[in-house]
């Protein structure tokens, strides 16, 4: 699934890179036992390779913390995944069992400090597009009870109908990854910057 970038964007952030693709024959379960192994791996990784107190400054950690400077997020309140997740695994916090799918892209996100994201093909409307959001657009992330007000500086991701994402860091509920069958499933967005 491609996803298109508005002008406005790639005028205001010429440094921003954001890769769409496709997968499809994925089974989607709850847990695999391997995957719960290869975790114990990947977390040895991240505490051999990042100390807490300078993670702020490893170069890819610090390129997306400039850039949600430059949109108006402070990372210091709003952490950029990857470094939320890694930032856990080094505190000793569990990383959130959500499903193999979810899982695994975190895994990656982890190992390489990139911003990752899946949505459900089945709840996008059309095809993806990144732009600034519109003053009073409404967004429900995961884990949201309720609804935030856009002021219209946030980057978005949007289908043909509604907010898939405040980019790059909150997936929407609507289209947020589920448990389910094989079959062709979901639009992977990989985000990074130069």
């Amino acid at each position: 699934m491609k996803l298109i970038i508005d002008e406005k964007i790639r005028s205001d952030h010429p440094e921003l890179t954001v890769l769409s693709s496709s997968i499809s024959g994925v089974t989607v379960k709850g847990v695999d036992e391997s995957l719960e192994s290869f975790k114990s791996e990947v977390f040895k990784r991240i505490r051999i390779r990042y100390d807490l107190n300078s993670l702020k400054d490893e170069p890819i950690f610090r390129a997306y913390r400039d850039f949600f400077w430059r949109i108006g997020v402070d990372p210091t309140k709003v952490r950029p995944a990857a470094e939320a997740l890694v930032r856990r695994v080094l505190q000793g916090k569990p990383i959130p069992t959500i499903n193999t799918l979810v899982d695994s892209y975190n895994f990656a996100s982890m190992e390489t400090g990139i911003a990752l994201a899946a949505f459900d093909r089945d709840k996008i409307s059309g095809g993806l597009f990144m732009r600034y959001a519109r003053p009073g657009e409404l967004f429900k992330g995961i884990g949201m009870l309720n609804p935030i007000l856009l002021r219209g500086v946030e980057v978005v991701v949007s289908d043909g109908e509604k907010l898939v994402a405040v980019y790059p860091y909150r997936d929407a509920d609507s289209s947020k990854i589920r448990v389910y069958e094989e079959r062709d499933y979901p639009s992977m967005r990989c985000a990074g910057h130069r």
